[in-house]
């Protein structure tokens, strides 16, 4: 049973290095120019240096996206910046556009990943795209499970999916409702999600595109079963609480398949974790079967501000430790801390000291610094939340 990749999105350098921390074994992100996420943060070309040797130093891989949908305009420039990249590190790009690819290999020593917004669906797509080069494929996120494992065994090509996130309401990203509606492009990093806003459609229901999120928690062990090399997790503007959850469960999940300890008990625990840490109901999509009405929202939606997050450990001197609080909590509440290590701890606030070592009662102040005596070892970067797990 070949170990698989835990890809991890990173949309600022933050975030990166809390990806690699929290169980990443790579992570991709974009650069300031060519990305699909123009309204996240992004890496300059000095972020992408910094951030190549922060993952490298811990066995990790960087993916630089360039999957924008390249007009003439947006061609001046992108050779000189892929050479800038390359030598800021990065081990590979992943692209849309096909006339990156010979431009690459033929002159660097890095791989190149197909975007998942070429939709690749069928096995003769990527047994052309390995005799051009290409050393992996991103699947179209609208491949049933059954047809992953075709292209698998009949390419032996490195095949990556998603496995947890927000999904396109459209074919992989193909989509022109941001370019009508608000002049953004959507395949040129401008996507204003309009498959999310809600339209009136009489007097009492409004109409929404949104799908459900997705969350393959549950088929792992089958997954890796049919030898897909990297499962990719969604969401270069998720918070990076949000990122320590989600990999920090993947991971356990993942490594109790390889150990062969998986048990029911397990999974549903991660699966609650999971449930808890998104704001939108999930699926399984096009994996087990077609997508359908059961994977829609249609009538609107729910969508709940998470603040289970509480707070981050920054420093320790003996049982103290300074958290970067986040959320409002007090003494007296149970909390639970997640750490880069995968473990859960469980504990009540018995004290707390602002800033100055005076004692405090209630934290509430996002972005103050306090500081909370703990009798457990704790790494830097371990997370404070709300409990998930009884």
């Amino acid at each position: 049973m070949k170990r698989p990749e835990l890809l991890s999105p990173a949309g600022d350098l933050d975030r990166l290095k809390i990806a690699c921390i929290y169980g990443a074994d790579a992570v991709y992100i974009g650069g300031r120019d060519y990305s699909l996420r123009a309204n996240a943060n992004n890496f300059s070309l000095e972020e992408i240096k910094e951030g190549c040797e922060f993952a490298h130093k811990l066995g990790k891989k960087v993916y630089l996206t360039l999957n924008i949908v390249f007009h003439n305009e947006d061609i001046n420039g992108v050779y000189d910046y892929i050479k800038e990249a390359v030598l800021a590190g990065i081990d590979a790009f992943i692209v849309s556009d096909l006339f990156l690819v010979n431009y690459i290999k033929d002159n660097f020593k890095v791989e190149v990943h197909l975007s998942t917004q070429d939709s690749i669906t069928n096995v003769e797509s990527v047994k052309y795209l390995k005799n051009m080069g290409i050393d992996r494929v991103v699947l179209a996120r609208e491949v049933r499970g059954c047809d992953i494992k075709k292209i698998i065994e009949e390419t032996k090509m490195p095949i990556e999916v998603f496995i947890h996130g927000a999904m396109c309401t459209f074919v992989s990203g193909r989509c022109v409702l941001s370019n009508y509606f608000t002049g953004r492009d959507s395949n040129r990093g401008g996507c204003a999600q309009i498959c999310r806003f809600l339209f009136d459609i009489n007097d009492e229901k409004d109409f929404s595109m949104a799908v459900k999120d997705l969350n393959m928690s549950k088929y792992i062990k089958d997954m890796i079963d049919i030898g897909i090399a990297s499962f990719k997790i969604e969401g270069r503007m998720r918070s990076p609480f949000y990122l320590a959850v989600v990999l920090s469960s993947y991971k356990r999940i993942i490594e109790a398949v390889l150990n062969n300890t998986l048990t029911d008990d397990i999974l549903n625990k991660e699966i609650t974790i999971l449930s808890k840490v998104s704001n939108r109901e999930n699926s399984t999509h096009f994996y087990m079967k077609d997508a359908d009405i059961s994977d829609q929202y249609y009538l609107g939606r729910n969508e709940n501000s998470n603040q289970d997050y509480l707070g981050i450990v920054i420093k320790k001197e003996n049982n103290l430790y300074t958290i970067r609080q986040r959320n409002y909590f007090k003494v007296g509440d149970d909390i639970e801390i997640i750490t880069p290590n995968l473990d859960i701890i469980k504990l009540s606030v018995n004290n707390l000291l602002n800033e100055h070592n005076e004692k405090i009662t209630v934290a509430n102040q996002a972005d103050s610094i306090i500081k909370i005596e703990i009798q457990e070892e704790l790494p830097l970067y371990s997370m404070l939340r709300k409990p998930y797990l009884d």
